[in-house]
C-alpha cells in the first residue's frame, strides 16, 4: 500500500467522472471569454493568473512532498530553493525574453524558440529523473499531485477560441487545443483513478501522461513546420500561426517544455511505485 493510497472499495468509479461535471462546463465558459473578449487574452492578464497560480502550487506541493520525507530540515530548505530558485529564474528569464520580443520571427539569425522548448527539457530532464533526491520527493509524495496540477491544460481552449476568430489556422489549433482540453479535462478523473493505489489506477495515470506526451509533440512539431522560419515545410491557407509574440508565445517557450518535464516526472514517480509494489509482494 503506497502512501497515498485508499482501500479500493471505497473509492467508487463514478467520483472519478464527475469532475467533469464542473470542468467542462469551466473550460467552456473560459472559450466563450476568450472569444467574446479579445482585448483579454491580448493583456495578458490571464495568462500571469494562470501561471503565478500553477508556480504557486508548484512551490506548496514541492514543500509538502518533502515534509513527507525522512530528509532533515536543513536538506528540505535547501532542496526547495535549490528547485524553486531555479524555477522561478527560468520562468522569469522567459517571460522577460517574451515580453522584449527576443522570440519573433526574424529577431535573431538562431532559432531562439524551439531552443527555448528543447533545451530545458534536455537540461532538465537528465537532472529530474535520475536525481536520488528527487527520487526520494517522489517516494514521498502522492502520485495524485503530478497529475491533477496538468488541470492547467483546459486553458489551451484559447486556441480554438482563436480559431473561430479567424487569428490561427485550423491546422495548428483544432489538434493542439483539442489535445489540450483533453489532457486538461481527465487529468482530475486520471488522479482520482491513481489515489486507489490499484494498478488499474496507476495504468490509467501512464495512459493519461503518454496522451499528454502525444498531444505536446503534435503541437510542437505542426507548430515547426508552418510557422514561418527555417523549419517551415507547409504555408497554411489564411492566417499564419503567429504565436512568437507575448503573451502567446510564452505557451511553447514556457509552459510546453514545463508540461513535458512534469508528464516525466509523473512517470518516473509511477514507474517507481509499481517497482516498489512489486518488490513487497
Amino acid at each position: 500500500m503506497t502512501t497515498d493510497a485508499v482501500p479500493a472499495a471505497i473509492v467508487a468509479p463514478h467520483p472519478a467522472w464527475r469532475s467533469l461535471l464542473w470542468t467542462v462546463p469551466f473550460t467552456v465558459l473560459w472559450t466563450w471569454l476568450m472569444y467574446s473578449l479579445p482585448v483579454l487574452p491580448e493583456s495578458g492578464l490571464p495568462a500571469l493568473a494562470v501561471r503565478l497560480m500553477v508556480h504557486g502550487l508548484i512551490a506548496l506541493g514541492l514543500w509538502l512532498g518533502l515534509e513527507r520525507t525522512d530528509l532533515t530540515p536543513g536538506q528540505r530548505r535547501t532542496t526547495w530553493l535549490a528547485i524553486m530558485v531555479l524555477f522561478t529564474l527560468w520562468a522569469a528569464v522567459a517571460w522577460t525574453a517574451a515580453i522584449n520580443g527576443v522570440f519573433r520571427t526574424g529577431a535573431s539569425l538562431l532559432p531562439l524558440l524551439p531552443s527555448a522548448i528543447f533545451l530545458p527539457v534536455i537540461i532538465g530532464a537528465p537532472l529530474l529523473l535520475l536525481s536520488k533526491r528527487v527520487g526520494q520527493l517522489l517516494d514521498a509524495m502522492p502520485t495524485t499531485w503530478l497529475v491533477a496540477l496538468q488541470l492547467y491544460r483546459i486553458f489551451g481552449s484559447q486556441w480554438l477560441a482563436y480559431w473561430l476568430r479567424g487569428l490561427l489556422p485550423g491546422l495548428w489549433a483544432l489538434p493542439a487545443g483539442t489535445g489540450d482540453v483533453l489532457t486538461g479535462l481527465f487529468a482530475v478523473p486520471a488522479a482520482i483513478a491513481s489515489a486507489t493505489g490499484t494498478a488499474e489506477g496507476r495504468k490509467a495515470a501512464i495512459l493519461w501522461n503518454i496522451f499528454g506526451f502525444a498531444d505536446l509533440a503534435v503541437a510542437i512539431t505542426l507548430g515547426m513546420i508552418i510557422s514561418p522560419g527555417p523549419f517551415q515545410l507547409i504555408v497554411p491557407n489564411g492566417p499564419s500561426i503567429g504565436l512568437d509574440g507575448y503573451p502567446n508565445v510564452l505557451t511553447p517557450a514556457f509552459v510546453v517544455p514545463g508540461s513535458i518535464l512534469l508528464h516525466a516526472l509523473s512517470l518516473r514517480q509511477l514507474s517507481r511505485r509499481s517497482r516498489t509494489e512489486a518488490l513487497g509482494r
